[in-house]
Formats: structure tokens, sequence, C-alpha cells
């Protein structure tokens, strides 16, 4: 591995000029492709296996006409203050609209408020059900331009006019927040280098490499049915981990550069070396998120295949972008105008660099240390204990956007359940009287007291399949309408056993039930097949049982307090007005599965960046502590200024207008200072010195049965040491052309 990254890093070099041409091109054709696609995405939550979604295949296979898996949009009517709905000038306004809504593009049907009774009491507010010919993925631009045209039309009529389903696509943007975190790492960079060229070329690969991930994306939306949020992840994890894995190969060619090293010798030797960690600190970030498609839910498949391909094209570019950019810079990535004092101390050896400073601290007082890590941490998870989960509805929206305000109408008019009915399905295929079994089926759901309402029943042509709508009394994602779903599943049993008829509840309340159920129970099974891999991924590079062991552990306690501090900030409220949450709730069921492949993913990165120093050092005949000093001194600034980039760039997502990018960026932020400061910096080296030779033992026939990858180096060096291969300055041309 390490033979190969050196060998490319000098062809990236000698050849830069192809190499550059070659990526610019790459993106040129790609943009060329994206240009033309509308990039239509959709946030449907399905899952097959599960009742609602056994519920969803009968409806669409019995009920072909009531396009069961079509797009639905529901328009909402407020009258003007002071007037109703069904008075002669409104009504005929709203009757007209509901005639205009009939001919839009791609609709199927469209309920008369007035004619099946959705008109609120006081009849100041009602809503018409839209049921499109096609699913939510495959609404035409032409088809939501005509939806919101009708609505702008009531607008100017002086109704208040609003609109949720899937049939709607809320209007996204990046907000400037964004900007401001890739200024923070642009900052950082100087610091850490003192240097703008050094500090400009992470941002240059890691922007080239993001733009071209991104684009790729948004051209596989023409073909593949994405989730709105996979382009975001991919934006999100693409640029931080980009920036993070050329910091990390500038960083050792500055090095070698100090060492009088050619440049070319320098970029071949920082490839075989920071690449070969890079190589195997991206291939756990890939495992860990490509293993979320395991699950086998739409969404997290997307975010996290996105997601993962993009931190391919980060590693990538990493391997050969940007050496290739090392031989257009030259020796001018060494020059530091922007030192400070400290720093230059620090260089000519006067001054010991902070990381080493802490690390010796560390190493006096481990078990103090450690233990006030591991309790600190405990306490921060401790809100995780009452962690609840569901999925985003419209009440989840941006306020002030037409689902929100939907929503909230409807809620006004009707009750909080009216937004989210639960579809009911009665398959009486199997009773000797399909009628009288649905007659029971309609009693029992009437008889369940969070049951506002219960709609007639139809039946399909053959008469023994029949659909009904339950009306819960509370909103759909409340703890309430969740045990009413549990409720009626259960008493489905004794129906079932006294007419055969099976009764099936489905929806989008149902689904989105079943959907939490689903990613709770996978969660375990997700967490060992990804910790399992990751255990015998980092044996490989660091040849030791221990510290592989010691890596999860603390994974561990950086995940439960993340997720504490989830449950704090979007359950409990804390923090919220500060962060723009105007409604708390359940987690978004995706994020305790999703924080897992992430935060994993990143974790191992500091873990390979730090540690690989130390095992570097430990090779070298360095004692145990000695080694975790040298790490420190070459590996802890490296690891501060990515770690502090990370969090810039996740904490721009933090004022998303979309509540799960919002919790995102918040979680991956935490994730990140809990994991790398407390943990890589802190309780790393406490447990190391504890540990002492011990952390780099491994059995012996372990020992022989996995391969040597030599990620540190150690090969390449003999090798190049052997054929005498140490060029200098004074003996070579300065690469620069």
């Amino acid at each position: 591995m390490a033979t190969f990254l050196y060998r490319l890093g000098r062809f990236s070099f000698r050849r830069r000029r192809l190499v550059l041409a070659l990526w610019i091109a790459a993106l040129a054709v790609v943009g060329v492709m994206a240009s033309g696609v509308s990039g239509a995405t959709t946030d449907t939550f399905s899952i097959p296996g599960t009742q609602s979604q056994k519920a969803l295949d009968l409806l669409d296979e019995e009920f072909s006409q009531a396009s069961a898996d079509g797009a639905t949009a529901r328009v909402v009517f407020e009258a003007p203050d002071g007037e109703k709905l069904t008075a002669g000038a409104n009504k005929a306004e709203v009757q007209s609209l509901i005639s205009e809504l009939g001919k839009a593009d791609q609709v199927k049907s469209v309920t008369d408020p007035y004619a099946v009774g959705t008109v609120s009491k006081d009849g100041t507010i009602g809503y018409a059900q839209v049921t499109y010919t096609v699913s939510d993925t495959d609404v035409s631009e032409q088809a939501r331009e005509d939806l919101k045209r009708i609505a702008d039309e009531g607008d100017r009529a002086g109704l208040g006019v609003s609109m949720g389903g899937t049939a709607v696509v809320e209007s996204s943007h990046q907000s400037t927040t964004e900007l401001v975190g890739l200024a923070i790492a642009a900052v950082v960079l100087v610091v850490t280098f003192g240097s703008l060229i050094a500090a400009g070329l992470p941002l240059v690969t890691a922007l080239f490499g993001v733009g071209l991930a991104i684009l790729l994306i948004t051209f596989a939306s023409s073909f593949l049915d994405l989730s709105s949020s996979t382009s975001t992840l991919a934006l999100m994890l693409g640029l931080a981990v980009a920036i993070d894995y050329a910091l990390f190969i500038v960083s050792r060619y500055r090095a070698e550069l100090k060492h009088c090293r050619t440049p070319e010798e320098a970029a071949g030797r920082a490839l075989g070396t920071a690449g070969s960690a890079v190589v195997f600190a991206g291939l756990t970030v890939v495992i860990a998120l490509a293993g979320l498609s395991v699950v086998g839910i739409g969404i997290l498949t997307d975010m996290g295949l996105g997601a993962a391909f993009a931190v391919v094209v980060a590693v990538v570019v990493a391997l050969t972008l940007l050496p290739a950019l090392f031989g257009f810079a030259g020796h001018r990535i060494t020059v530091g105008r922007l030192t400070s004092r400290r720093m230059r101390s620090v260089e000519n050896g006067s001054r010991e660099p902070m990381g080493v400073r802490w690390s010796k601290f560390v190493l006096r007082h481990p078990v103090k240390i450690l233990v006030t890590c591991v309790v600190g941490l405990l306490l921060l998870a401790a809100p995780a204990l009452s962690l609840k989960l569901g999925m985003p509805g419209d009440e989840s929206a941006a306020p002030g956007s037409t689902q929100r305000i939907a929503y909230d109408t409807i809620t006004k008019g009707f009750g909080g359940g009216y937004n989210g009915p639960l579809t009911i399905v009665v398959d009486a295929r199997n009773s000797d009287d399909p009628k009288d079994a649905v007659a029971g089926a309609a009693a029992l759901l009437e008889g369940l007291p969070d049951v506002a309402s219960v709609s007639p029943a139809a039946f399909n042509q053959a008469g023994d399949v029949a659909l009904l709508n339950a009306v819960p009394a509370s909103t759909p994602s409340s703890e309430e309408t969740v045990a009413l779903v549990s409720d009626i599943r259960d008493k489905a049993t004794g129906l079932r056993e006294d007419s055969g008829a099976e009764l099936m509840v489905t929806g989008t309340t149902a689904l989105a039930i079943d959907i939490s159920d689903k990613l709770s129970d996978a969660l375990i099974p997700y967490l060992c097949v990804v910790v399992g891999l990751a255990l015998i991924l980092l044996m490989l590079v660091f040849r030791s049982v221990l510290v592989p062991l010691k890596a999860a552990a603390g994974f561990l306690l950086s995940i439960l307090a993340t997720l504490g501090v989830l449950v704090a900030v979007f359950q409990y409220g804390w923090f919220a007005d500060i962060l723009g949450i105007e409604q708390t709730g359940p987690i978004v069921s995706i994020m305790p599965i999703f924080m897992i492949g992430v935060v994993f993913g990143l974790a191992m990165d500091y873990q390979v960046f730090l540690v690989i120093r130390m095992r570097e050092e430990y090779v070298h005949g360095a004692a145990p502590e000695e080694a975790v000093v040298t790490g420190f001194r070459h590996g802890a600034r490296v690891v501060t200024a990515a770690a502090v980039i990370m969090i810039a760039v996740f904490s721009g997502f933090i004022f998303s207008d979309t509540a799960i990018i919002k919790s995102m960026g918040l979680g991956l932020a935490a994730a990140v200072f809990f994991d790398a400061f407390i943990v890589r910096m802190t309780i790393v080296p406490a447990v190391m010195a504890l540990l002492g030779h011990r952390a780099w033992s491994l059995p012996g026939r372990l020992d022989r049965l996995l391969p040597n990858v030599d990620v540190e180096g150690e090969k390449l060096r003999h090798a190049l040491t052997e054929s005498h291969a140490e060029p200098t300055r004074a003996d070579a041309p300065t690469g620069q052309h």
C-alpha cells in the first residue's frame, strides 16, 4: 500500500498538468450532465415487510382506481377574519378553485369539502384532498406549478390557502451559515500552517471534490428516487472529510520538505505515509456509511451511499489532485509569513507544542483524567435514557412554510388528528360474511376512546376488501396516537378469530410508527456489524487487539453523550430559543442509527490520524509513553485543526430551516467535539499510559494470520534506504516549472 501510494504521489507530482486537466475535464463533463437535470427528490418513507406496507400493497391491488401509492396533496382554505367559507362569495371561490384543481396536471381526483363534510363546525376552515395518478417522486414540475398557481389565485381572492402532503415540495435553500463554517475552516487552516498557500490547498481540493460528488448525485437523481437529504449529507460530510484528509497530507508534505527532501520525493513520502492513513480512515467511514443500506430503508440507503460516495471522491482527490498541486506550489508551501511568535518558537524548538505539554500532563495523571472524562460523558448521556423516536411530518416543516401553515390551520379547525388519519384496510376474503366482518371492524374502531371519527367503509368490486379512515383524537406524532395504533392492531386479533377478517392499519402515521419500530430493532445488529468490520480493519492498521477495542469503547461513549445532547435540545427544549427550535418533540427515527454510522467513521478518522504516529514511533523503538508524546507532537495540532474544521462545517447546518438537517448538524458537531477532544485527545493517552507495551501486543497466531498493510510506511523506508533514494534539495530540481 505505502509503496503504491509513494509511486502515485510522485507520478501525480511529475504529471501535474495532466492530472489537473483530467480533473477539470471530469468536473466539466459532470457539470454538463447535471445541468439538464431537475434533481427531483423525495422524503417518502417506506419499508417492506411491515403491516402498513402490506396494507398499501393490498390497496394498490384491490383499489387500483384509488392510486394507493399515488402522491397526495391537502389544500386548506381559511376564510378572512369575521367571514365563513359557507358564505356566498367565499364558497363560490372555493368551488371554483376545486374545479381548477380537478383539471390540473396529473390529478386523478379532488374531494369537494362541501360534499364530503371537510368544513369545520364554525365554517371558517375547510380542506380538499387531491390524489395524483403518479407517485410523489414522479409528480411533474407542471403539476406542482398548477398547485401553486391555484393556491395563489385563492390568496388573491382574499382566502388563506395553504398546502401539505407528499406532492408538495418544500422550497429548501442553503443558508449563509454553511459559508460561515467554510470561512472558519479557512481561518483554522491559516492559523495551523501560517501560510496562505498551505491553507488554500485543502480548501481548493475539498471544493473540487465535493462539487464533483454533488453534481454526480444530482445527475443520479434523474434516474434514481433519492431522498432530499442525500445531497445535503454528502455536502456536509464530503466537505468536512475532504478538508481533513488534505490537511493531514499537507502537514506531512511540509514535514518531509523540512527534512531536505526534494518536492517530488516529499510528495511521494507524504502519500506513502499520511496517504495510507487517509485510505484506511476513509475506508472506515465508507464501511460505516454504506452499512446503513443493510437496514432496508430507502432514505437511509440513499443518505449512506451518497455520503459514502462523497467520501470516496474526497480520498481520490487527496491522493491524486493534491500531490499535483504540490507540484505547482513547490517549496512555497513551507513559507509562512502569518506565523505568530509562539508558532515560530515551537518550530525552532525553543518551546514545546501545546499538544506535547497536554500529553505529558495526561500521562502524569492517567487514572484521574480517565475517570473524570468517562463520568462526564456518562452524565451527558443521561438524557438519552428518555429517548423517544418519531418520523418528521408537516408539523416539523419550516415555520412559515405552506406545509406548516396547512398543518396548523387543520389543527385549529378540526383537531390535530385530522393531519394524520389512519387508513384501515379490512381484508375479508377469508370471511364467510365480509359485510358483517367490516361492520364489526367499524364498531371496534368507534369503540376506542382516542378515535375522533370513522368514515363509512368503501368496498372493492368483489366486496371482500374494505377501506375506512379513522381520525385519531391526538396529533400524528403523539404518544397517544402511537398507543392507538398498537391498540387497534392488538384488537384486530380478536376480529380475525371471530370473523376470519384481517384488519390492518396503514397511512402516513402508521407507516412512520412501523419505520420507527424497524429502526429500533435494527440498531443493535447494525452496530455489531459495523463495529465488527471496523475492528478487523483497525487490527490490520495497528496490529493490536487492545487499541481497536479502546477505539470502539471511546466511540460508544461519544455516541451516547451525543444522543443525550440531542434529547436535551430537541425533546427537553434546552437552548431551543438560541437554536431556533420552535417545537420540541421526538428525535427523528433515523438519527440514532445514522449517528452511529457517521460518527463511528469520523471517530476512526481521528483514531487513525493520532495513533498511527504513535505506532510508527513505537515500531522504531520508542518506549510506550515516549511514543504517545511523539504522536501528539506531530499529530495533535493536525487533529485539533481537523476537529475544529469539522465542528465549524457541521455547526453551519444547525440553523437550517429543516428539522432533520438541524438535528444532523448539531449531532455531528457535538459528536466530533466529544470524540476528538475528550476521547481521542484525553482518554486515549490516559489508556495508552495504563496499558504500556500491552497496547501494541498481538497474539502470535493472529499476527501470522493478519496481512501486514504497512500503513506507517516502514517497508517503504527500508526500500528507499536500501536503494539510497534520499535525494536532497542540493542535488535535485525544485519541482517548480
